[in-house]
Formats: C-alpha cells, structure tokens, sequence
C-alpha cells in the first residue's frame, strides 16, 4: 500500500513539473511572438515616417532626434512603459496628416496665407483619423491630434489649454519645434541649439508647458552628446526618380480606384489634396505657354471646373477706371456682359479696387446688374479675388454660383493661389496684343497703318477681279501742317491730324478703311464704289473736315484731294496710290 501512494506522488510530481514546462515552453512562444509583433508594429510605424518624408521637406534624422529628444523628456517625467510607447508613435507619425495637404502649402518658403494655414491645420484632424484605424494598444491618436495645441489655448484643433492637453502632445510641441529651430530650411539657417532655446523660452507659458521647457533646456546637451556619437546612417530615400522601363503600353482602359465621397473622410482629403496639385501644375504649366487672353480664360475656366463647382465665370478688366468684362461665360452670361463697373463698387469693382477677396458675395451688388426689374438674375453668391500682376492689379476673377453661400474657404485658396499667376499671364497676353496693334496702327492717331493699307489693297483688288467690281481710294494732305507747327507748336500740329482723322472717319461705312501714310497724308479705300460715287464723296469729306474750324478757331484746317478708281485708273494698287497722289499734289496747287 505505501509503495502505491509513493508511486502516485511520483507520478503526479511528473504531471506538475511537465505541466510547467509545457506552460514556460508557451509563454516563451508568446512572448518571443509578442515580441516579433512589437519589432513588426514598429517597422511598420517607421515605414509610415518615411513616407511622411517623402511628402514633406524635412529628413528622417529629423525624426529621429525628435524621438530622442521626446524619450529624454519622458523618462524625466517617469511616463509609464504604454505612454513612452505612445510618445515615441506619435513622434514618428505627428505629420502623417500632411498627406492630405497640397505640397505647394508645406514646400511654400514664406508665409502662409490665412487659407492656406486653415488647409494646414486639417493635418492634425487627418492624422488623427488615419491612425485611429491602426488601434494602437497605446495612446497615440490623442498625441497627435493635440501636438499644436497651445498652453494658452489658442492652439488647434479643439482650443485645449494647460493640463487638458496630453502629456505627450506638449512634449511632442516643445521637442519639434526645438529640433526644427536648430535644422536648416529652404529659406533660412539653422539656429544654434542655445538660440532655439532661448527662442522657445519667450514663448514658455504661452504656446509651450513652461516646465516640458525646463526639462528639454535640462535634457538636450545629453541628447546631443549621443546623437554626434551615434553613427551617421545612410539617409533613406524613395525610389521616386527611377524610371520604370517595362510595361511601356498604355492599357486599353483604365482603372481607378473608387474613394468614399464624405468630405470629412481622410481618405478624402488625400485625395482631393493630390487632385489639386496635379491640376494646378497642369494649369501652371499650361498658363505658362498662353499669349492669348481668351485662351488663358478658356484654360483657367476648364481646369477651375475640376476644383470648384460653380455656374458662371467672368474676367473684368481695369480701363480708364472702369472694370469691363472681358471674358463671360454660364448663366446669366449676357447681362453680365453688359456691365461698366466703376472701380472699387460693387463686388468685382470693390475686390480689383481694393486687392481683396470676396467670398459668397451678392451678385446682385454689381453696379447695373439688374438695370430693367423684368430681368431676373438666377445667381445668388459669388467668389471673387483679384488679378494681380507684376503692373500691380489689373482686374478680377469672379464665379458665380445660383446656390446661396456656395464656395468654401478651400475654394478661395484655391482661387487666391491661381490668382497671381493667372493675373500675370493675362498682363503678358495683353501687353502681346497691344504689340501686335502697334505693328498694325498709327501711333498718334490709332488709325491703322501702311502696312494694313498695303494687305487691304492687295485684298481689295483680289475680290475685285473676282466679282468685276470696282473700288475708288483717296488720298488726302493737311494743308499747312508745317505752318500750325511753327505758329502754335507741334502739340496743336498732332491734334489737328487727329482732329481730321475723327472727322473722316465720320464719313465712313463700317468696312471702310482710313489709313495714315505718315507725315500730313492719309489715305482712304471706299470698297465697291465707282468713280462717280467717290466724286459725290469727296463733296461730303471736304465739308466734314471744313466743319472742324469750330474746334480749331485759332488756324483753318483744310485738305487736300486725289482720287483714283480700279480699274479704271490702274491695275495695281501701286498705280492707283502714284495717280491719286500726283491729283492730290495738282488739287493743292
């Protein structure tokens, strides 16, 4: 009996003792697996920081020493085992947000507008969206939504303030901003570590927890200690200049990905900020190649489409102080053509006036809107900013939409950022065609030149030989320019050729053409009229140019005519220009 119970003993001893080994032999499997998950969880963590680098401008060292810097201060702070965990998350993926954020707003070396900072700030609430998909078994999406919230509660995106801040956020605050001080930017020098310091400290009690600042002015010389005597790793680079040689057909149809369609989605929000920046590129470029001021309209019109949803579009341009409309398109189109706007009234008028913007403005403002009470205007808000250009203002770009406060502050960054590009590629567009008009007009009187008379004649015989018609031209001389000049000046000399040309211009049916030759000649083409009918003509322009004693009482102004008709006269326009002007010479003998 007693060797029974011993054996029993036994036997269970060996069942406990195996019991535990099979339980050790589990949890070291666990642990050595929770193990390899953590490894994994933070490769993945570090990968998503790379990525951020290649949205963003700054270097992965700089994330690095901001995890250093964090760690320091938290181990000051004695931050338990799952808040360092979450510290050093949110260090690396702080600026995961800025994926939804156009690069032209992170990589932009001034200062941001106020549209621009509010598409800024949408990163915190991103990322913070982003990373709640992860689940973390640590607190890292209350980090790094609150990492620019302000100890005096000024800060983003809730107003925090003091101690409801989380702990990690105002170290993250203090250490990003510390190292970001003491890096080199784009547009200025590196700070030396005493100076950002110092910098931070103005801002202790205000932006910062004033102690998170003690304990980095505390901990910093020791962090960067370890990091000049840590060694330098290669810097890791995207693959982002390699050039793909395979797969060189374009397929036959394309595929895309659906994206959900609720705007406060971050998915959303990446993409739009993608969308955005490809089209302002696209229309960069393309703005960049336009000399044309309708085809720099038509191009600003179709990419705008693609960004902002709007029904009408119109360009006013400044003229002798009044904002005219040189392009307009959708609803309404025609009574919004109409309008003569004095500058600085209205809502265009007063956006060119004063170089501001106007966001869901009333279109019915706009001085001569709705003129007759029959017409009915079915646009109710407006966005309009400026047209600026290196001449300063020149007019304003304006959408209407026929929904109430259609456009967001998203759509007026937009509008703004296209605004001085657009504005300087249609001052160069009309300075092009005030070129190509001097090359063809008189520049004392605006009347076209030799040159236009020259291609009109050659045309006018043209369609002459073809439809057996005639044409009669003149030619005309001021009498007694060069002794206007001498007597009065040659101010009153230019403004009595001026004051003939007007004159004969009266005289003229709309395709007729009066020209300048130079000097004191002028030289009219009367299309599909006969010798005969140009001699009644020469009647009503002597007459015409006679009435002028009226606005020049002090010296007579007379001309001096000679007319020659094809074909009876000539074959030629160079016969008819020499018999027109050797008769013009006999008349003023």
């Amino acid at each position: 009996m007693g060797l029974v119970v011993v054996a029993l003993v036994a036997y269970l001893a060996y069942l406990a003792y195996h019991r535990r080994q099979l339980e050790r032999a589990k949890l070291e499997v666990e642990r050595k697996h929770a193990e390899e998950i953590a490894e994994l969880h933070l490769r993945t963590i570090e990968a998503l920081a790379v990525a951020i680098d290649a949205k963003d401008n700054t270097t992965h060292q700089h994330l690095e020493r901001v995890v250093l810097y964090a760690d320091a201060i938290g181990r000051e702070l004695q931050l338990s085992e799952d808040e360092m965990k979450a510290l050093k998350a949110a260090a690396l993926l702080h600026d995961i947000g800025k994926l939804a954020v156009p690069e032209y707003i992170i990589s932009k070396p001034g200062r941001l507008t106020e549209e621009e900072f509010e598409k800024m700030k949408i990163h915190t609430v991103v990322g913070s969206e982003i990373l709640e998909r992860v689940r973390f078994p640590y607190p890292v999406v209350p980090i790094v939504r609150s990492h620019h919230e302000r100890w005096n509660g000024t800060g983003y995106p809730d107003g925090l303030q003091g101690t409801e801040i989380p702990v990690g956020a105002r170290i993250l605050a203090v250490v990003d901003t510390f190292d970001a001080l003491a890096s080199d930017r784009q547009y200025r020098r590196a700070l030396s570590p005493q100076e950002a310091i110092a910098t931070i400290k103005l801002e202790a009690g205000e932006t910062y927890d004033p102690f998170i600042v003690e304990l980095l002015e505390k901990t910093y010389p020791e962090v960067e200690r370890l990091i000049a005597a840590a060694p330098q790793q290669p810097e890791s680079k995207l693959s982002t200049h390699v050039k793909i040689e395979k797969g060189g057909r374009s397929p036959k149809a394309g595929l895309s990905v659906e994206v959900a369609s609720d705007t406060n989605s971050a998915l959303y929000s990446i993409a739009q900020a993608r969308q955005e920046l490809q089209i302002l590129y696209e229309l960069t470029q393309a703005l960049g190649n336009s000399l044309s001021v309708e085809e720099t309209v038509r191009l600003l019109t179709n990419q705008l489409q693609k960004l902002i949803q709007f029904d009408t579009i119109a360009v006013y341009l400044i003229q002798d102080g009044t904002l005219r409309p040189r392009f307009v398109e959708g609803i309404n189109a025609r009574l919004l053509a109409q309008l003569q706007i004095p500058l600085g009234q209205g809502l265009s008028g007063w956006v060119a006036g004063n170089g501001k913007f106007s966001l869901n403005g009333n279109p019915a403002v706009e001085p001569g809107y709705v003129e007759n009470p029959a017409e009915f205007s079915k646009l109710r808000s407006a966005l309009s900013v400026p047209l600026d250009s290196t001449k300063g203002i020149i007019g304003a770009l304006t959408l209407y939409s026929v929904r109430p406060n259609a456009f967001k502050v998203d759509h007026l960054r937009v509008l703004k950022a296209i605004g001085m590009k657009a504005g300087a590629t249609i001052n160069n567009s009309l300075i092009h065609e005030q070129i190509g008009r001097s090359a063809d007009t008189d520049g004392l009187t605006g009347l076209p030149n030799s040159r236009v008379l020259m291609a009109r004649l050659e045309q006018e015989t043209s369609r002459s030989n073809r439809q057996q018609l005639a044409y009669s031209l003149f030619v005309l001389d001021l009498n007694g320019l060069k002794q206007i000049n001498d007597r009065h000046g040659h101010l009153e000399g230019n403004r009595a050729l001026r004051g003939v040309g007007r004159a004969l211009e009266r005289c003229l049916r709309e395709y007729d053409l009066l020209a300048r030759l130079g000097g004191d000649e002028f030289v009219i083409l009367l299309p599909g009229m006969s010798g005969d009918a140009a001699a009644e003509k020469r009647i009503e322009l002597a007459l015409a140019v006679e009435r002028l004693s009226e606005e020049f009482p002090e010296f007579e102004v007379s001309v001096s005519m000679g007319s020659a008709t094809y074909p009876t006269d000539g074959r030629n326009p160079e016969q008819l220009l020499g018999l027109a002007d050797r008769r013009m010479y006999w008349h003023k003998r």
